[in-house]
C-alpha cells in the first residue's frame, strides 16, 4: 500500500497568534539579515523555542523530530502528521506533514520545501539543539553544502525583546503575584506541599485563560518546597506536611505562549528562629542590593562581583548555589535558556534597553546547622533607557512572609 511521505493540510482556518504578523516580520527579517551577513542560504531550525519564536507553533516532539526551514523567500515548519493540522493553525507560515510510514520522512519533508530551487550551498544549524544523529543525517541530505552553527546569533537576537514580548511578560509577572498570593491562603500546618501547589497553579491558570481567551494552555507550573526540600531552586514538590517553623519556598511560573514568568519567596510556617531570621535577612539585603544595580549600561559580571563582595562582608558568600538571574523570553524549564543573558561572574554582556533579567540571589544552609534551608528571593526587571521597572509586585522578607494562617 503507497503512502505519502508528506503532504499539506489547512484543515480549519488560522488561529489568533501570541504575537501580531507585524511581529512575526520583524523577526523574520531580522533572522534573513543574520543569513545575509554569514552568505547563508537556508537555516534549518529544529528547538522549541526558535520554532515558536519565529512562527508562533510550540511543538510537543515526543521523541519526533520537528523543523522550520527558512530560506531568503520561504518559511515553513515541519511536523508530524500525529498532530494533524494544529502546527499549520497555530503558525504564522506554511507547514509540511510529514508521515511515519518511512524512515526519516522529515528529511524528505525539508527537501520538498526547497523544491526546485537551487541546492543551498551554506546551511544555518542550531548546534547547541539538533542530535548528532539528526546532524549526521542532514550532512548526508546536504553533502555538498556547508554548515554554519547559527544557535549564538539567534540567542543574540531573543535577548532584545520587543514591545509585544513585553506586554506578556508584564502579564506573566502579574499572574505569577496572583499565583503567590492563592498560595499563601493555603498555607498551615498539616497541608502538604502538593495541595498548596495545585491551588496556586489553578489560580494562575485560570487568569490566564482570562486574559488571553484564544491561547493554546500549556506547562503553568509551582513549585513549593518546604524544610529540607528548600535546598534546590528546583527541587519537586512531595507530599510532605508542614509543620511550624518550617522553612518555606514558593515558586509560581505561569506559561503563556510559550514565554515564562516566575514569582519566587521565602516563607516561614507561624514563626523563625534567630539563625534562621539573620540568614534570611542577609539574602533580603543582597536582593535589594541587586535590584539597585540592574540597569542599562552595566556589565552582567559587574553586578556579581559586587554582590559577592557583599555576601563575602555578611558572611554567607559560601552558601551562595548559583548565579543571580537570567534573561526571560520564550523560555520553560525544558527549552529556550539565553545563556548569553545571565547573572553570571563569567558573563560580560552590557545590560541595555528592553532586555529582561531577573535578580534572584540564594544561599543554601545545609541540615545540621545554625539556620538550615534555602533562601531566595525573586524580582524581574525589564530594562528601560534610563534605569529598570520592577515589575514584581509581591513583598519580600520577614515583615510580610513569616505566614500565621
Amino acid at each position: 500500500m503507497e503512502r505519502p511521505d508528506f503532504f499539506t493540510l489547512k484543515n480549519g482556518e488560522k488561529v489568533k497568534l501570541p504575537f501580531s504578523k507585524i511581529e512575526y516580520d520583524r523577526r523574520i527579517n531580522n533572522l534573513r539579515t543574520i543569513m545575509d551577513k554569514n552568505n547563508l542560504d537556508m537555516v534549518i531550525l529544529t528547538s522549541m523555542h526558535n520554532i515558536a519564536y519565529y512562527t508562533g507553533f510550540i511543538y510537543c516532539s515526543f521523541g519526533r523530530p520537528y523543523g522550520c526551514v527558512v530560506t531568503k523567500n520561504k518559511i515553513s515548519t515541519i511536523s508530524a502528521n500525529i498532530d494533524a493540522s494544529q502546527p499549520w493553525r497555530r503558525s504564522h507560515c506554511d507547514n509540511v506533514i510529514y508521515t511515519d510510514w518511512k524512515r526519516d520522512n522529515f528529511l524528505k519533508a525539508i527537501v520538498s520545501i526547497i523544491g526546485r530551487d537551487e541546492p543551498p550551498k551554506n546551511i544555518g544549524l542550531e548546534n547547541d539543539h539538533v542530535t548528532l544523529d539528526m546532524r549526521e543525517k542532514i550532512d548526508s541530505l546536504f553533502s555538498f553544502s556547508v554548515f554554519s552553527d547559527v544557535s549564538k546569533y539567534l540567542m543574540e537576537l531573543r535577548m532584545i525583546k520587543s514591545n509585544e514580548e513585553i506586554e506578556i511578560i508584564k502579564n506573566g509577572a502579574r499572574i505569577a503575584d496572583l499565583g503567590g498570593e492563592e498560595i499563601v491562603k493555603n498555607i498551615r500546618e498539616g497541608n502538604t506541599e502538593i495541595e498548596i501547589s495545585i491551588a496556586g497553579r489553578d489560580r494562575m491558570e485560570r487568569e490566564i485563560v482570562k486574559t488571553y481567551p484564544d491561547a493554546e494552555y500549556m506547562d503553568t507550573w509551582v513549585w513549593f518546597q518546604s524544610g529540607i526540600n528548600t535546598d534546590g531552586a528546583h527541587n519537586p514538590k512531595t507530599n510532605r506536611k508542614l509543620v511550624k517553623g518550617d522553612i518555606l519556598s514558593l515558586n509560581t511560573f505561569p506559561m503563556i505562549s510559550g514565554y515564562y514568568t516566575a514569582l519566587e519567596r521565602t516563607l516561614f510556617l507561624d514563626h523563625a528562629d534567630d539563625e534562621s531570621l539573620k540568614a534570611w535577612e542577609a539574602n533580603v539585603k543582597v536582593h535589594k542590593r541587586g535590584l539597585e544595580l540592574i540597569k542599562p549600561g552595566i556589565k552582567c559580571s559587574d553586578i556579581c562581583h559586587e554582590l559577592n563582595e557583599l555576601f563575602a562582608e555578611l558572611g554567607y558568600l559560601h552558601y551562595r548555589t548559583f548565579g543571580y538571574g537570567h534573561s526571560f523570553g520564550v523560555l520553560s524549564h525544558f527549552y529556550g535558556r539565553e545563556a548569553g543573558l545571565e547573572l553570571r561572574e563569567d558573563i560580560d554582556t552590557v545590560l541595555e534597553e528592553n532586555m529582561v533579567v531577573s535578580m534572584e540571589p540564594m544561599i543554601m544552609i545545609p541540615e545540621g546547622n545554625p539556620g538550615a534551608g534555602g533562601y531566595r528571593e525573586h524580582d524581574i526587571l525589564v530594562i528601560g533607557k534610563d534605569g529598570a521597572e520592577n515589575i514584581t509586585k509581591f513583598p519580600f522578607g520577614p515583615e510580610h512572609n513569616i505566614i500565621q494562617n
